[in-house]
């Protein structure tokens, strides 16, 4: 790789971190083998140590437990940055070229830069607890291959979903028959649900073959199950298993339900079918591969034995929530995007989240998200519009200061139009070394352009739109994700209408080009992509560049989503060459899926009783305490269609859009969306209504028996001096009135 020392060091050094620098004035060019003495001398020394290359980690952990002096890692972590794949083989800095190493100095400062970022700070773990109960799940001679290869270790259980030839003499483990009528759990928790409807109940026989010789019809083999379509009901083998009892013709279909840690489905179709199945179940169908399939399950369950634990991906705050009020539901983004099913509404919830004691009975509404099932994509955080969920490790805040360190420190050492491209630790990493890789051998692959600034993840589906503004805020020309096969199809739809919204609010401010795309590859992880995938992969990184800002952001993201999307939009909206009034955003007027927008009303229709008020979660409408008015800030308003739900006149409509007015400032502030003339007290004259809904309740209640004559002028009355009338005319008193 074509680098220079001096010139790495001064893009590293800040005002805050002069010493950032410090080491890089000497280049080493083959550090892992000829010069491994210069890494023994820097692990001497004590201090952080951050290695340029990822190919001999393993010999520069072994370096540094030979290296007499060096702290261990336990006391000094090492930590691996990967410059040449990602950056140093390309073919626009080859070796030679004229002014190769100024070219690469920006990339290359930006990935050491953020890579001597702190570790993010740890989570909440899950655990998890197995003692190696497995079920085996499909047609006899497949369970019983199955059994074979598990129970040196585990302990397997077979139920049986078709008969087989036979069963082992020896019952050296339990056998069951039926159809699974459920399946749910996560690993050391499953609970699977059977029906067993044949007259032989496998648990209770004995293989004593009584009545298999009984049977005159040869109803009855060695797999101990009765035949129905040859039986001619002679019950001769009931005769003969009078001790054990484990034929019965009378018996009703039985239903048990048991408990296991794992679960080995060998069914021709699997029985949870989730793009993110559960820990702990392994699916193996029949075809070619099934030996194959068979073994690598198998190494894998005998693995899933003991005490595990995983982080918490998320942090969930139930008073931002706007899936639910009152028992009707909002938005249910969450729940639609979740490929593990591990969040499920909780609409009724009361009571149950104050804490310490106290409770509420207000039905607040809510998700369930359990820990256990979620697998760390953190879809569910991308398409949150309030903030209630959020991804955990690592947190919102320390993922901005990874993308801000990147572009800061890229355009600082005089990179352009610089792009974060986002990419899974798994199978997106390994489709960009592999194509850094090839830009080494193959002329017709380029590598990973000098502009592009990879930003590996857990999940791609993790990073949402207000990282993705931030970033182009703090200077990014464009945001790409690296999706592959590893991603749910319901991920990439999530993520296209979310950038869809993103890209309308560049849009309407005047920033020309395509800021946000997904960027795909057919490839898994582990598994070395064919050259035709390297080559669009290779294309597709190769797009022109799109407007950005002038003076790039230095706000740091927030913990609150909300308060970020704020941040980073109040400085397009200062950068941008267009103001509009308003951007109208995609989405529709049920439940749009857009972070902003305002609602439209029908006053004709409204009431003004305020129920939308009520079941708002955000505080985007409010009421007057001085006069009948419905008021609305459109900065909370998160489209939730809560309001939209609730009002009992259909008077809400949603209308996506971003509202720009006055510098952004009108957003912000409360406005009137509708007011009404008070309706006064025909005995006192006291307000306590609107003229409209006394009108209409008195309109509605003019048929009724209960309300003719003087119980009829009650309605026009405020709650006092509906007391004092009923006590003044007690003769004309109705049911209604007490």
């Amino acid at each position: 790789m074509a680098l220079d020392g001096p010139a790495l060091a001064r893009a590293l050094a800040t005002p805050q971190q002069p010493e950032a620098g410090d080491g890089l004035h000497t280049v080493h060019s083959t550090l892992c083998r000829r010069e491994a003495g210069a890494f023994q001398r820097a692990a001497k020394e004590g201090d952080d140590l951050l290695v340029a290359c990822t190919q001999e980690s393993s010999l520069f952990l072994d370096l540094n437990r030979e290296t007499t002096g060096a702290p261990s890692t336990d006391e000094r972590p090492i930590r691996f940055v990967n410059i040449r794949e990602l950056g140093g083989w390309n073919r626009d800095v080859a070796v030679g070229q004229p002014g190769a190493a100024a070219r690469l100095t920006p990339k290359i400062a930006a990935l050491i830069a953020a890579a001597q970022l702190p570790e993010p700070e740890p989570v909440p773990t899950v655990a998890y607890s197995s003692a190696g109960r497995v079920l085996v799940i499909g047609p006899a001679e497949r369970a019983q291959r199955a059994a074979q290869l598990l129970a040196d270790k585990l302990q397997p259980s077979l139920l049986l979903t078709r008969a087989g030839s036979s069963l082992p003499q020896v019952r050296g483990i339990p056998v069951h028959q039926g159809e699974v009528q459920s399946l749910s759990g996560w690993l050391g928790h499953f609970e699977v649900t059977w029906t067993s409807g044949n007259p032989i109940d496998l648990d209770l026989c004995t293989r004593c073959n009584a009545c298999v010789d009984a049977c005159p019809e040869g109803a009855i083999g060695f797999s101990y199950q009765v035949d129905l379509g040859k039986c001619q009901s002679h019950r001769a083998c009931v005769a003969v298993c009078e001790a054990a009892g484990a034929i019965d013709f009378q018996r009703d279909p039985q239903t048990t339900t048991e408990a296991f840690d794992l679960v080995l489905d060998l069914s021709d179709a699997p029985l949870i079918t989730l793009h993110q199945p559960p820990q702990g179940y392994v699916h193996v169908g029949p075809g070619t591969g099934f030996d194959a399939g068979l073994f690598d399950a198998a190494f894998k369950l005998r693995e899933w034995v003991g005490e595990f634990e995983k982080p918490k991906f998320f942090q969930y705050k139930a008073k931002l929530c706007a899936h639910s009020r009152n028992e009707r539901i909002g938005c249910s983004n969450c729940i639609d995007v979740c490929s593990a099913q591990a969040i499920r509404s909780d609409a009724s919830l009361k009571g149950k989240v104050l804490g310490k004691g106290r409770t509420t009975t207000e039905p607040v509404g809510g998700i369930i998200v359990e820990p256990h099932l979620c697998v760390g994509c953190g879809a569910c955080t991308t398409v949150c519009p309030s903030g209630a969920i959020s991804y955990a490790t690592p947190r919102a805040a320390e993922q901005g200061k990874r993308i801000r360190t990147l572009l800061s420190t890229y355009l600082r050492a005089g990179g352009a139009n610089p792009v974060v491209l986002v990419h899974s630790q798994a199978a997106g990493a390994d489709a960009l070394h592999a194509l850094g890789r090839a830009a080494r051998s193959d002329k017709t692959v380029r590598g990973v352009p000098l502009r592009v600034l990879p930003l590996d993840v857990w999940h791609t589906a993790s990073v949402g739109i207000e990282l993705w503004l931030s970033a182009i805020a703090q200077g990014a020309s464009q945001l790409w994700v690296l999706m592959s096969d590893e991603e749910a199809p319901d991920y990439r739809a999530a993520v296209l209408a979310q950038m869809a919204v993103a890209e309308a609010i560049l849009q309407g401010l005047g920033y020309s080009g395509e800021h946000f795309r997904i960027v795909g590859t057919a490839v898994q992880a582990g598994l070395e992509p064919l050259p035709e995938a390297l080559r669009a992969l290779d294309a597709a990184l190769r797009q022109a560049p799109a407007q950005t800002v002038g003076q790039p952001a230095t706000f740091s993201v927030q913990a609150d989503k909300r308060a970020t999307l704020d941040l980073a939009i109040d400085h397009l909206l200062s950068q941008a060459s267009v103001k509009p009034e308003a951007i109208a955003l995609p989405g529709d007027t049920g439940h749009s899926g857009s972070p902003f927008g305002s609602l439209a009303i029908d006053t004709a229709k409204c009431t003004m009783c305020l129920s939308c008020v009520g079941a708002c979660p955000e505080a985007a409408l409010a009421d007057n305490p001085d006069k009948p008015q419905l008021r609305f800030i459109e900065k909370n308003c998160v489209q939730c269609g809560l309001c939209v739900g609730t009002c009992p006149e259909q008077a809400l409509a949603l209308q996506p859009r971003l509202w720009l007015a006055d510098g952004g400032k009108a957003r912000k502030a409360p406005r009137v969306l509708n007011e009404a003339e008070p309706y006064l007290c025909i005995r006192c004259s006291k307000p306590f209504g609107t003229l409209q809904a006394i009108e209409a309740m008195v309109g509605k209640l003019a048929g009724h028996s209960m309300f003719q004559g003087h119980a009829a002028e009650r309605l026009k009355m405020c709650a006092d001096c509906r007391v004092i009338d009923i006590h003044t005319n007690p003769d004309e008193v109705r049911i209604t009135d007490l």
